[in-house]
């Protein structure tokens, strides 16, 4: 391969990525495509200063695990471009990652989070849906970006979009995981008083309407299933009390008094 100082990043990352192959394929071209855009895809690849890619590192978000897997993939292409020539230097070598300080006399992560089996199940399942459309997602960016047209490509715009999306919920899902402390299914609550487990009936005492939650764990939380965190505005207002309770609850109108029709168990 013959030197060539004038490449852009989007020419050289393709070259790096045409002969990709292995288990990790997917999440290496992911991280490449994503340094491309972050330092400019129409730009020449010699012009990346070491500070540029020093500065790089402050993006990565999430576990040590995962940013150095996110490094070393960045770092990966870096070599391969000083040993095609693209570069003068191994601009690889300025990409560090910094360690996140720990807080001593803590036997376990204050920001742990607590999930039963069945809930950590269920995340893993979404992680694995999300990371099977990756190949899918790749193919949309290769067959959009033979089109070369930076400016006016919906098909790319949209594609990198949708890979934003995937990878920053498969680093969140992921993070979440590295912290998740497994608890047991809660028993179910006895007697009137609102616990975990709980499902409230609350009045609204200026509208008169009712409205009925489940409190749960927030790892747990689903609005759309009526489920909301014990952390949750009208989650600390009930806890504890039983019906025939007023509370108020802070939201972003205002606070709302409710009384606390029924208990459910």
């Amino acid at each position: 391969m013959s030197d060539d100082m004038t490449i852009t990043l989007f020419d050289a990352a393709r070259e790096h990525l045409k002969d990709l192959r292995g288990e990790d394929a997917t999440a290496i071209q992911a991280e490449v495509e994503r340094f491309v855009r972050w330092a400019g895809a129409d730009r020449v690849l010699g012009q990346l200063t070491a500070n540029e890619v020093a500065n790089y590192a402050e993006t990565f978000s999430g576990t040590m695990t995962d940013a150095g897997r996110r490094g070393d993939a960045v770092k990966k292409f870096l070599a391969f471009a000083k040993k095609a020539g693209y570069t003068s230097t191994n601009l690889g070598t300025h990409l560090r990652i910094k360690k996140r300080a720990k807080k001593a006399g803590t036997a376990q992560a204050l920001d742990s989070i607590e999930m039963t089996e069945s809930v950590k199940a269920a995340v893993v399942v979404e992680l694995e849906a999300l990371k099977a459309q990756r190949p899918r997602i790749i193919d949309d960016i290769r067959r959009a970006m033979a089109d070369k047209d930076f400016k006016e490509n919906a098909p790319l715009d949209a594609a990198r979009d949708q890979q934003g999306y995937v990878e920053g919920r498969i680093r969140r899902l992921e993070a979440t995981l590295d912290q998740v402390v497994i608890v047991e299914e809660g028993v179910k609550p006895k007697g009137d008083i609102v616990e975990l487990g709980c499902t409230v009936v609350l009045r609204n005492l200026k509208s008169n309407q009712e409205v009925s939650y489940t409190l749960v764990r927030p790892a747990e939380a689903d609005a759309s299933q009526g489920k909301i965190s014990l952390e949750s505005p009208v989650g600390r207002s009930v806890l504890k009390k039983s019906a025939g309770d007023e509370v108020n609850v802070s939201a972003p109108s205002g606070n709302i008094r409710f009384r606390l029709e029924r208990v459910e168990t």
